[in-house]
């Protein structure tokens, strides 16, 4: 088994960046989630809400973030600094953390091309946003704007099978870009990554905690090139691959030290 490929979400809910390698934090990996679209309440927007999120494209590097939408221009911006933090809320029922707002005319510009009034704001500091004893794993305040924990991984072989079973709906195959993971796997058996739940695992020389199989949303049915919503692959993985009630697919980690992660790295399951 090995790391075949090494994904970061600069603003939540934005085009994935695939890398070579990345630095993995207590929160997850470097440079991913910590910027997020928020709403006039303060409560975070992804493609749940904005399916055509998807089309913009970010690239994070040391103090700054780039936005670019689909055909090419956007707006180079520095990490806030000197600004009142406000509080946000990744879901409405999560804890409210405090996030540094951005400008005006990055704002301006999101709104433009998204189509809704929106700001943009900034994780100077990782920090709580799931009360104690909410998920099996409490990871304290060392997560990102993530939804749960700190990294998603997916299984090649998992999402083999499921194209499997598209194909017997004649249904179109999807790219392992619908479901985000920040780390994809190699293995030689769909679902295996299901039997590490809670088990540590070593990806390279890094080792991380298995927190759980991940539920699934309305987000795998955007196409992550258009931005258009459809109805797979959520229908058919409802339908042949659930567990306790919900449609599963990736595992969710927590990294139990710090390290670099590299493409081609050697998985191994400890205990």
């Amino acid at each position: 088994m090995r790391l075949a490929s090494v994904h970061t979400y600069p603003v939540k809910g934005a085009r994935d960046v695939a890398r070579d390698r990345a630095e993995v934090r207590p929160w997850g990996l470097a440079g991913d989630r910590r910027w997020m679209l928020i709403d006039a309440d303060g409560v975070g927007l992804t493609q749940r809400e904005l399916p055509v999120l998807a089309t913009l494209e970010a690239t994070a590097s040391p103090g700054r973030l780039t936005l670019r939408s689909a055909d090419g221009d956007g707006p180079a911006l520095a990490e806030p600094a000197d600004v009142t933090p406000i509080p946000v809320r990744v879901f409405r029922n999560r804890l409210p953390v405090p996030a540094l707002p951005v400008t005006a005319e990055a704002d301006n510009w999101l709104t433009a091309l998204l189509g809704r009034p929106v700001r943009l704001v900034w994780l100077g500091q990782p920090a709580r946003h799931l009360a104690p004893g909410d998920r099996p794993y409490d990871t304290g305040d060392q997560v990102s704007f993530a939804d749960e924990y700190p990294l998603l991984l997916a299984n090649q072989a998992s999402l083999d099978a499921l194209n499997g079973w598209l194909a017997q709906e004649q249904a179109a195959a999807v790219p392992m870009t619908r479901f985000r993971p920040n780390l994809v796997v190699d293995t030689d058996r769909p679902w295996v990554e299901e039997e590490w739940a809670g088990r540590r695992l070593r990806i390279g020389q890094v080792r991380f905690r298995a927190a759980g199989s991940c539920g699934r949303c309305v987000v795998t049915t955007v196409d992550q090139a258009s931005g258009v919503r459809g109805r797979e692959p959520l229908r058919t993985l409802a339908r042949r691959h659930t567990v306790d009630g919900k449609a599963r697919f990736g595992l969710h980690l927590v990294p139990l030290g710090p390290g670099t992660l590299a493409v081609g790295d050697p998985l191994e399951v400890l205990d």
